[in-house]
Order: structure tokens, then sequence, then C-alpha cells
């Protein structure tokens, strides 16, 4: 039979978290996404990693048209912005649930090097609007080798 050590703190953070899913059952008070889109809100999802060329910016826009979409790049910051129109005018009182959000969207990203725009391309394609961020040279890691004495 194994010895267990009492700790009287174990069960606390299950106590919390039995608390904070009755606040959310009872109040609505769902994951941050959902009151995002609650509020009226939208902010798109987006992947960003370094590929073999430089880093990459995935962004979903469904329903968005090609020509809503503005990118800049202003003192290493990126910043996507645009807007999804409605497609059709339904008054409010006919809705039984309303969960997609349409209006303006802004998504800003700091860049960790310096970043000319002929350095940006973009493909918009099937709703997701894909950025390629080429990383300079001289910022581009290298491998050195190091003579051992």
């Amino acid at each position: 039979m194994a010895i267990i050590r009492w700790n009287p703190y174990g069960r606390t953070s299950m106590l919390q978290e039995r608390i904070n899913r009755m606040f959310e059952e009872t109040f609505g008070l769902g994951r941050t996404a959902d009151r995002d889109v609650s509020m009226g809100t939208w902010k798109p999802k987006v992947d960003v990693y370094e590929g073999d060329r430089g880093t990459v910016i995935e962004m979903e826009l469904p329903g968005v048209v090609k020509d809503q979409i503005e990118i800049e790049v202003n003192d290493n910051v990126l910043t996507v912005h645009g807007e999804r129109t409605a497609e059709q005018q339904i008054p409010e009182t006919r809705y039984y649930r309303r969960e997609r959000c349409h209006g303006p969207f802004r998504r800003a990203f700091s860049l960790p090097f310096v970043v000319a725009p002929a350095d940006v391309t973009a493909r918009f394609r099937d709703g997701v609007l894909v950025i390629l961020i080429t990383r300079p040279a001289s910022e581009k890691p290298c491998q050195v080798q190091i003579p051992i004495e």
C-alpha cells in the first residue's frame, strides 16, 4: 500500500473549475469566442508559422470579397483589415439564432524583423488569405563551421 501525503489544497482547483462551469452555464458566459460572437464583433482565425521561404500568415475569411481586404506594413507591423458584408437584410425579429458576424475586422502582427513592402506577397483563395513575408537575407540563419583546436 502506497503512502500518499495529504494536501489540503489539492482539490481547490477542481472546485474552482466546477464553480466556473456553473457560472458559465447559468449566466451564458462561455468561451471568449462565444462572447465575441454574441457581442457582434468578428476576429478572423489566424495561423502564423515559419515556412521555407519566410513567415506565413493564414487567415480564414469566409464570405469576404477579395476587394474588401487591405494589407499594410508599417514600422514592422503587418495589418490586415477589411469587411464582410451581410448577404441579405433580414429583420432581427425573424431570427431564431444568429451566430454569423459581419462588419469590419482588423488584425495586426508585430514582426520580429525589418520588412520591406516588396517582400510581402498575398494569395486569396476559397476564403483563406495566405500572406508570405520573405525574410531578408541578412536576417536568415546561417550555419558556420568553427574549427576546433
